[in-house]
């Protein structure tokens, strides 16, 4: 049954990629980003709900006090693909993510992703990478935007960490502005490169904003990395069917 609902909302969310990256993918570049960002929050939103009534995997959110006043930089736990979905449901709709650039080559998903005017990195040049972000990400936050950032760069299964990289950080170091942990258990119910989505819930902790003012890069990193690897272990890392 699992299954067989999880084949339903794969075919819910491929339809909806289509409906929505269509006429964003033609007209985004030309209408303003606040209305193409309020569609992509949009589109998330449906999709949680339709994650819900599908497959039954609902979730939780704790800290929405968190949030600041203003915009800042995300630093989130990378398990599965729910939680691209979930933050931008749930954050301010003016997003600018940091993403590899491979993902905008995909058909209508990647086309669309474009409008958005995401920070696409090269993952094979390091340097050139850190560079781009810490100029197009400053702009971006002196404009108002929210950068998302996943500094593990790439999905791990849940229960195990990867080397963080120090690249937001940085871009907090030098911009000046606060970053914002968040942790979840997502790859618990939502597996990477598995069809299927468990049913249960999952919970998304959002931590307190950490000023980087008189701290180093090293420093932040590592404050942010211990609370989110922290939370994590304490979140329920099994499913209870």
């Amino acid at each position: 049954m699992t299954t067989l609902r999880s084949i339903l909302y794969l075919i819910f969310l491929s339809v909806s990629v289509v409906l929505y990256a269509s006429p964003i993918s033609l007209f985004g570049r030309i209408l303003p980003f606040d209305l193409v960002s309020r569609a992509g929050q949009h589109w998330a939103k449906v999709n949680l709900k339709a994650l819900e009534l599908l497959c039954g995997l609902g979730y939780r959110v704790q800290g929405m006090e968190n949030l600041p006043s203003g915009n800042c930089i995300v630093l989130c736990k990378h398990q599965s693909a729910w939680e691209t979905i979930a933050l931008r449901a749930l954050l301010p709709p003016a997003q600018t993510w940091v993403l590899k650039r491979e993902l905008l080559w995909v058909p209508f998903f990647g086309w669309a992703l474009a409008a958005f005017a995401p920070i696409a990195i090269d993952r094979s040049s390091v340097r050139r990478a850190v560079r781009k972000m810490l100029a197009e990400g400053k702009r971006c936050l002196d404009n108002g935007r929210w950068i998302i950032i996943f500094p593990e760069g790439t999905r791990v299964p849940s229960g195990t960490r990867k080397h963080y990289g120090q690249g937001g950080a940085m871009l907090a170091k030098k911009s000046g502005y606060s970053v914002l942990p968040i942790a979840h258990n997502a790859g618990v119910f939502w597996r990477r490169r598995d069809l299927r989505k468990h049913p249960g819930q999952i919970d998304l902790i959002i931590g307190e904003p950490l000023n980087p003012k008189g701290l180093k890069p090293e420093e932040i990193n590592q404050r942010v990395e211990n609370w989110i690897e922290e939370t994590v272990a304490r979140l329920p890392y099994a499913r209870s069917s």
